[in-house]
């Protein structure tokens, strides 16, 4: 039997935390196609505005909301104001992060902080009062929260922001098994880096190349760049009945980096098999 709600969230209230932009925006858009109540937070106002609008005029049900995150009383009332758009708070992504590059030893306190603050800290705020709704709520929910591969490996350059995200993904962990009494999972994505527009901007001003020759020495087995599209599938997948019996997990999201070594192996002789 065909089953058009193979994902289990059509009509599910489902905040995308860091919705305006990039890989934000391509969740939500997935989030609508899949039936989902998609409420666009983010930072800035009138992005959130415009990816909930755009929706909108494709027969979704679309609604934004507004606030900084890093602050916890922010936090909470973003949350709370989404839930109470629908009365309802079923699915929670958070999408939010920064990474700040300096070496270790040219690292002050306050980069230190800033890194902590926008890659762990308010994961915390923003999960822990979605975890209350969904909790008071007694129908339980899903969270899928952006993490990096930053925080599986070394993270050179970028320490404050690998050592969060490895934190984050202990944090996640912790969150599974505190909530899944309540029937509250909770997943996270460790994407490699992703052409968002962010990225890619980047990428122009300093200078990496692009061509399909760099592509094929790169480390990545899939030879192209990741894109927003591959990480807010694993992200839906995740929050959806799919998933059903999986929290506490790390999905990592390559290209297939970590699978291949840095130099490939040379030919090896046949050998006899005893």
């Amino acid at each position: 039997m065909l089953d058009a709600n193979v994902l289990g969230l059509a009509d599910k209230s489902a905040l995308v935390v860091g919705g305006g932009s990039g890989i934000g925006r391509a969740t939500c858009q997935l989030l609508a196609r899949a039936g989902a109540k998609v409420i666009v937070g983010d930072l800035d106002p009138s992005a959130a505005g415009a990816v909930a609008d755009g929706l909108s005029e494709q027969g979704a049900s679309a609604a934004a909301v507004a606030g900084n995150v890093m602050v916890e009383k922010e936090a909470i009332d973003l949350v709370n104001s989404a839930a109470d758009l629908h009365g309802q708070l079923d699915v929670l992504i958070n999408i939010v992060g920064m990474a700040g590059w300096v070496k270790l030893l040219d690292m002050d306190a306050a980069a230190w902080e800033l890194d902590l603050q926008r890659n762990l800290n308010q994961h915390l705020y923003v999960s822990r009062a979605a975890a209350r709704r969904m909790i008071d709520q007694g129908s339980g929910g899903s969270m899928s929260l952006v993490a990096s591969v930053s925080g599986i490996y070394g993270a050179a350059n970028h320490g404050a922001y690998g050592a969060a995200k490895a934190g984050l993904m202990a944090l996640a962990r912790t969150m599974a098994i505190e909530w899944g009494e309540h029937g509250i999972r909770v997943n996270t994505v460790a994407p490699d880096m992703i052409d968002t527009p962010r990225v890619v901007a980047a990428r122009e001003r300093s200078g990496v190349p692009d061509s399909p020759d760099f592509m094929r020495h790169s480390r990545l087995v899939i030879e192209r760049r990741g894109v927003p599209d591959d990480i807010a599938g694993a992200l839906v997948f995740l929050v959806s009945e799919l998933s059903a019996f999986m929290t506490g997990q790390a999905l990592v999201v390559d290209g297939g980096r970590q699978v291949k070594p840095l130099v490939d192996a040379p030919s090896m002789p046949s050998l006899p098999s005893r």
